[in-house]
């Protein structure tokens, strides 16, 4: 018994009828008839009455129907687990996140990725998450870290909380203290007067501080901006001015940098992890949102 032959077996028995069930399967109506017969003499008994018109299924049909149905189910299962495992050793995840995300939060969790699957390409692309929403609504991108609320809601994208970011604000050693000296917390209000190191346009954690600032009653005065983290970081390690950043990148990327916390109830960030809801991610990004949620 052959499963070709089981194949046409069921299409025949769903379509009865022989010429559509070999267009059906792509084959010529000639050589399917062919098999089935051949199926039938290796079971021994007929799988179809054939009247002019008119296909039924004999008794033996009838039983070896849910069989038959039962081991191609089985055959596209096993072949969808090793097409799943094959994945994980040779494949492509595509991350989009913002850059304070990429200097904070990933290097970790992609190190650690990358020792167990290290057949994985990865591919991470920076933006803010109104750019990493459009990517992944055209398939750009698998997964992507964004910054809640989206900028514009999309029923066509899941999120999923990840993690919930303090942010607090650095300045070099060598400048006055942020609010005054001796001063352990700074409040958003004491950053009235104070000159800011500030993201460029469309960057979420821009977004974030101008609204705060104005919440307070003052419009914000940049020392310098339209730079990515790094820069923002650098300037004002050199000097230039006070910048508000993630706890996260300031831990890891404070190095000559004073960081002052913010006082109760402070500035806070939501981080979520989100796909197309209407495309399954692949294996290896599934695997990957796994480990970004268990971190």
């Amino acid at each position: 018994m052959q499963f070709q032959q089981l194949q046409y077996f069921v299409a025949v028995a769903e379509t009865r009828h022989f010429t559509r069930a070999a267009d059906l399967v792509h084959v010529a109506q000639p050589s399917l008839s062919q098999q089935i017969k051949a199926l039938e003499r290796e079971l021994g008994a007929d799988l179809f009455l054939r009247a002019r018109g008119n296909i039924t299924l004999t008794d033996a049909g009838e039983a070896l129907l849910p069989l038959a149905r039962r081991i191609l189910a089985d055959a596209d299962t096993a072949r969808h687990e090793v097409q799943e495992l094959v994945q994980l050793r040779r494949g492509r995840v595509r991350l989009g996140a913002t850059p304070s995300l990429c200097t904070g939060l990933l290097p970790d969790v992609l190190r650690a990725f990358h020792d167990r699957y290290p057949g994985i390409r990865l591919l991470v692309e920076e933006g803010g998450s109104h750019d990493l929403v459009r990517e992944l609504a055209r398939g750009a991108l698998d997964l992507a870290l964004v910054v809640l609320p989206l900028p514009s809601p999309s029923p066509a994208l899941t999120t999923v909380e990840l993690l919930r970011e303090d942010l607090v604000v650095v300045s070099s050693p060598e400048a006055p203290a942020p609010g005054g000296p001796g001063r352990r917390t700074v409040r958003i209000a004491d950053l009235e007067g104070e000159r800011l190191v500030m993201f460029r346009h469309g960057y979420d954690l821009r977004e974030l501080t101008v609204a705060a600032c104005r919440a307070e009653g003052f419009e914000p005065e940049f020392a310098v901006e339209g730079g990515e983290m790094d820069a923002v970081l650098g300037f004002a390690r050199a000097g230039l001015g006070v910048a508000v950043v993630p706890r996260m990148v300031a831990t890891r990327s404070g190095r000559g940098l004073r960081v002052t916390p913010l006082a109760r109830p402070g500035l806070h960030r939501t981080i979520a992890l989100a796909h197309r809801s209407d495309v399954a991610p692949p294996r290896a990004a599934r695997e990957l949102q796994r480990m970004l949620l268990e971190r």
